[in-house]
């Protein structure tokens, strides 16, 4: 959420940020409530003074065994009032807490305005392959062991069945993904699978983007749609010392998305589905190294697409393409050789204290005073079947051998897959 003070000062700059994500919102709306309450919470203050002296009045003519009845019964009345307000403050506090869990992160002020067309290419690594034959795309190369038709009789369409070497190669990806952190010093967190409301709403998720998820109704839990959701969520209502930033988290979750909107987009073969796996990077940053950080988690996911020596560019979106929650986002885009097109493998965001402030995550300072939010940052590192896709068709040979990179070879015991 963002800051009240900021909401009072200056909401144009709150709906301006509104119109630059391309989200509707009545800040005038809440303005008029926050007003409303003000005027109340003034009146209830004047009417606790006035029960306090009621009060107290009441009690010296007693000691002095005087008649208190008119006294107590002002005080009764003005009891019934304050009632009566303080059940409209907690209505319009709720409203108000209704309407800013509706308003989205303001895009940061170096984020280029406008939609998906005015995202901005920041570099490139790496040479698109040549090959002296046509190259295929995934689907066909990996007819035996990606089956979808399997999967829609298990599940529906757009899930996941991989057997052999596929399902082997999903499992190395996962387990080489998981050292890399670690041995970067993130610490590994195996998280839940689902989540309460909210959870989903600390991380916003929720509301907005409700009908992308899969609900468990019976137990008011969510399938969570990302790792970011359990872990961040480690720290929802918890005060950290500001000796214990930066936390450094990682950690293997499937993600569960209905993608609602998304009908009509690409959705063949591992391109767009239901289920997917992904490794997840997490951090909790001081807000004054949160920059820095960000472009460290740029640096570190870059890195994995090198040691696997896959083509990439990164991308710094534009307000119109952020997430609802991001006030900034790098998309890692991947080189796909069969369809000649490039897929995002991951997108690194820095929320600031957006989050933090929905999920109540605060640190103290080391040299005392007020505690402060938290910013949080996450990123894919990465997400397997765009991973997969890019590694079987840039990696593809003219007999329909799959050549891995050395990295991923090693542990899968063979340079080639058939």
């Amino acid at each position: 959420m963002l800051d009240r003070k900021l909401l009072r000062k200056d909401p144009q700059i709150v709906a301006q940020g509104a119109i630059a994500k391309n989200e509707k919102i009545d800040i005038n709306l809440w303005v008029e409530a926050d007003a409303t309450r003000r005027e109340l919470m003034l009146e209830i203050e004047n009417l606790r003074k006035v029960r306090n002296q009621l009060s107290k009045a009441v009690s010296q003519k007693k000691r002095n065994g005087e008649n208190a009845d008119e006294e107590m019964a002002l005080s009764r009345e003005t009891g019934a009032k304050l009632s009566s307000l303080e059940t409209q403050v907690s209505g319009i506090d709720t409203s108000l807490a209704d309407m800013e869990k509706a308003f989205p992160n303001l895009p940061d002020s170096d984020v280029p305005r406008g939609g998906e067309e005015n995202n901005v290419v920041l570099s490139s690594w790496g040479d698109i392959p040549k090959f002296d034959f046509e190259p295929k795309p995934h689907w066909e190369l990996m007819e035996n062991v990606f089956q979808p038709e399997a999967a829609g009789r298990i599940a529906g369409s757009n899930f996941i069945l991989f057997r052999g070497w596929a399902a082997k190669l999903q499992r190395t990806l996962i387990s080489w993904m998981l050292d890399y952190h670690t041995k970067a010093g993130m610490e590994e967190i195996w998280a839940p699978f689902v989540a309460k409301p909210e959870s989903m709403t600390a991380t916003a998720q929720l509301p907005k983007m409700e009908d992308d998820m899969y609900k468990i109704g019976r137990d008011n839990l969510f399938l969570i749609p990302t790792g970011e959701v359990p872990i961040t969520n480690l720290y929802r209502d918890q005060l950290l010392d500001e000796s214990d930033l930066p936390v450094r988290l990682c950690g293997y979750t499937p993600c569960f998305r209905r993608e609602a909107g998304s009908y009509g987009k690409d959705n063949r073969g591992l391109n767009r589905v239901h289920q997917f796996e992904k490794v997840e990077m997490v951090r909790l940053e001081h807000p004054d190294k949160s920059d820095a950080a960000h472009e460290e988690l740029l640096k570190h996911a870059s890195g994995m697409l090198e040691l696997l020596g896959i083509p990439y560019r990164v991308l710094l979106l534009a307000s119109g393409d952020l997430s609802f929650a991001a006030a900034k986002c790098y998309d890692i885009e991947i080189w796909s050789a069969g369809q000649q097109k490039w897929l995002e493998v991951s997108s690194i965001s820095n929320f600031r204290d957006f989050q933090a402030r929905r999920g109540n995550m605060k640190y103290r300072p080391t040299g005392g005073g007020k505690t402060k939010l938290i910013h949080t940052l996450n990123g894919s590192g990465l997400a397997l079947p765009r991973l997969i896709i890019s590694l079987v068709e840039n990696g593809q040979q003219a007999d329909g051998s799959i050549k891995l990179p050395p990295a991923i070879a090693k542990l899968m015991g063979t340079e080639v897959i058939r």
